[in-house]
């Protein structure tokens, strides 16, 4: 029989609406993937808990107490997706073989999770969920995420395209991961940074079949700027290079003001002058802006302040 432990990681925030029929659905995949000799009847699936106000835990804590398949992991608090997400990766770590990451609304596809496992079975340590197609987003979903990746790779920043957290990682891969230390996660730009043999599966996203999306645009938005702070400096050169097409063109403004001013050809010139304060007052507010968004994050990384804390740890014995 095969011997690969999986253990799969996913994090939940509010999601007791969900939970009954996620638990059903994984616990029937797992059967098969069993009985087709794909993984050991050791692995588990593990819930993460991020501080949910509503029954998520309950009903986390009874799954695992009724069926050793399932564990549940119970953050102290809410510390946010990402944080949550590491926090059952580098707890199952040294316990597994290899792990996949996914979201409590199973949009991802979970029939595509025995090709992850064939791919880690070729040798590769990461293997990418990524979405073929947006036709069931929204005209303006569709474009906003199209734009983000684009301008995350605009920006330097090396992200798998359409693919979210919805990835297989190895032992070796998790340990790696462990040696990033900081404190603003970003995980879709760390994992590439890992290395290894990587490789992709593509899927079809669905529709989620109950409760609500964790991610309203506000925070879609807030997510991205993290993502782009976090891995790259562009947004300072840019700052940069905006001040010194600016400074060229006041000395081009200064010289031309000497020059009509030698030739007597003054006039008031309110109207350029108030234009020219106050873009040159909104360039310079974006601009302070931009350089505190990133003196921020490095004073959130001098505190070191632990990422997450976990509270209770349920684990057949």
């Amino acid at each position: 029989m095969k011997d690969t432990k999986l253990y799969l990681v996913i994090p939940c925030y509010n999601e007791e609406e969900v939970l009954p029929e996620t638990a059903k659905r994984l616990n029937r995949l797992f059967d098969a993937m069993e009985a087709g000799d794909l993984i050991s009847g050791e692995s588990r699936i593990v819930f993460v808990d991020d501080g949910s106000r509503d029954r998520t835990w309950e009903l986390i804590s009874s799954l695992s107490t009724d069926y050793p398949r399932f564990r549940g992991i119970k953050l102290a608090k809410n510390a946010g997706h990402q944080n949550a997400l590491l926090a059952g990766l580098m707890t199952v770590k040294d316990e597994c073989d290899c792990a996949i990451s996914i979201d409590a609304d199973l949009q991802d596809d979970i029939e595509v999770i025995p090709q992850f496992i064939r791919k880690f079975d070729e040798g590769c340590d990461v293997v990418y969920g990524a979405r073929n197609d947006r036709t069931t987003d929204t005209f303006f979903k569709r474009t906003t995420a199209v734009g983000f990746y684009k301008f995350m790779k605009a920006m330097g920043v090396n992200v798998v395209f359409n693919h979210a957290d919805y990835r297989l990682m190895s032992r070796r891969a998790l340990s790696a991961l462990s040696e990033f230390s900081e404190v603003n996660l970003f995980l879709r730009g760390l994992v590439p940074l890992v290395g290894y043999k990587s490789d992709i599966v593509y899927y079809q996203r669905g529709e989620r079949f109950a409760g609500e999306s964790k991610y309203p645009l506000k925070k879609m938005l807030s997510f991205a700027f993290d993502g782009i702070t976090s891995f790259s400096i562009k947004p300072i050169r840019l700052v940069w290079s905006v001040g010194a097409v600016i400074s060229i063109l006041a000395i081009v403004a200064a010289i031309y003001t000497l020059i009509a001013k030698f030739w007597g050809v003054t006039t008031a010139g309110w109207s350029s002058l108030m234009i020219s304060i106050w873009f040159l007052g909104g360039v310079q507010l974006v601009s302070v802006g931009i350089i505190g968004e990133y003196i921020g994050k490095i004073y959130k990384e001098t505190k070191r302040r632990p990422r997450y804390i976990i509270e209770e740890y349920k684990k057949d014995e």
